[in-house]
């Protein structure tokens, strides 16, 4: 069976573990997962700050969209973010460095057009690198991440049992066929 992109693409977030390298009380990973523009993640100690995702089974990234407001966040906002995928956190590997000029709204920080050239991982870690005026902490009001959504473009073949006696072709209506 074969497949290939459609172009719709599923956020798959909401399948692995998030964890953050530090967070202000109150601002932690709830609310950079709550589908709520009006809260945020504030980072708390030295950078990079990190967002850690570990997902269950390898999965294919297609796309990895923040979402920041340098208007209402200023120094908190990131300027520069980096995107590492690997197997575990032992072997990550850089897979792309964004720089932001006062961002405002979703950002993709990683985004391919063709399956073949999209992220498979275990482990994504977004890694805020500096933040605009020199800011210490940082501010990330959601992070969402997507994989495509394949449709089939071949239908499986059923293979029809070929009996040669009557009884075993009248009991043939009632076999399994055979994919």
């Amino acid at each position: 069976m074969s497949a290939k992109q459609k172009g719709k693409h599923r956020e798959v977030g909401c399948q692995a573990v998030w964890s953050l390298s530090s967070c202000k009380p109150g601002y932690g990973v709830s609310h950079v997962r709550d589908n709520d523009l009006d809260t945020y993640w504030q980072s708390d100690g030295p950078q990079p700050h990190l967002i850690n995702v570990e997902f269950y089974r390898k999965t294919t990234i297609s796309r990895v969209a923040i979402y920041v407001d340098y208007q209402l966040d200023e120094s908190y906002t990131p300027s520069k973010i980096s995107l590492r995928a690997g197997s575990s956190h032992t072997d990550l590997q850089q897979i792309s460095t964004q720089e932001l000029d006062e961002p405002q709204g979703w950002i993709n920080i990683y985004s391919s057009s063709n399956i073949s050239s999209c992220v498979r991982a275990f482990v994504l870690q977004v890694a805020i690198l500096s933040n605009h005026q020199n800011g210490r902490d940082t501010h990330i009001r959601q992070v969402k991440l997507y994989a495509p959504e394949l449709q089939q473009t071949t239908k499986p073949q059923t293979v029809q049992p070929n009996f040669s006696t009557i009884e075993f072709r009248s009991l043939a209506k009632h076999c399994t066929p055979i994919i």
